[in-house]
């Protein structure tokens, strides 16, 4: 199983759109995927769910075991200040330690309304995962200016998105 991780919070994000799109690739190769929507996350999982509170939240514990189910797992992670949500690293320093997502291996996509399309969110990323033992796929992929090319209905424009996005796809599948 493929677990995408909508790393934001934010309502109708552009990251969402990228992740129902990137299902779609997935469902092109008869793979199924699950979608983890951060917007799922509970108002108070910081307080409630997190350090003395670790497994007392069923649904935050929920969402947790959307990605510990998953052999892979795919995150669409938007550029915040120089680097990926908070809301997002809360999530994973709210997974098991050890454990969680240990062992898995997993695609990142990153975004960005400039020119450098996420690539400080990929780096950032790709540290606290390795250092959690989740292997990331090296064909990380950037989206630069993703306003210009990613419409309000999820349809991606560019044809170069599209190209790299299923060399992506293909190379997680056999990763």
């Amino acid at each position: 199983m493929i677990t995408i991780i909508v790393g934001t919070n934010r309502p109708n994000s552009r990251a969402r759109r990228v992740a129902d799109f990137y299902s779609q690739l997935l469902a092109e190769h008869g793979e199924t995927a699950q979608l983890l929507d951060l917007t799922e996350l509970p108002l108070d999982f910081t307080t409630s769910a997190l350090y003395h509170n670790t497994g007392r939240h069923d649904e935050f514990n929920r969402l947790v075991k959307l990605a510990e189910s998953a052999d892979k797992l795919v995150f669409v992670v938007p550029e915040y200040n120089c680097s990926f949500p908070g809301v997002l690293k809360a999530f994973i320093d709210g997974l098991p330690y050890p454990g969680g997502i240990r062992g898995k291996k997993a695609a990142l996509v990153g975004l960005s309304s400039g020119g450098q399309g996420g690539i400080l969110p990929l780096n950032h990323l790709t540290d606290v995962l390795m250092y959690l033992g989740t292997a990331v796929l090296p064909e990380r992929v950037r989206l630069p200016f993703i306003d210009k090319y990613l419409t309000a209905e999820g349809l991606i424009t560019e044809p170069l998105y599209h190209q790299v996005l299923r060399e992506q796809v293909a190379s997680l599948l056999a990763f």
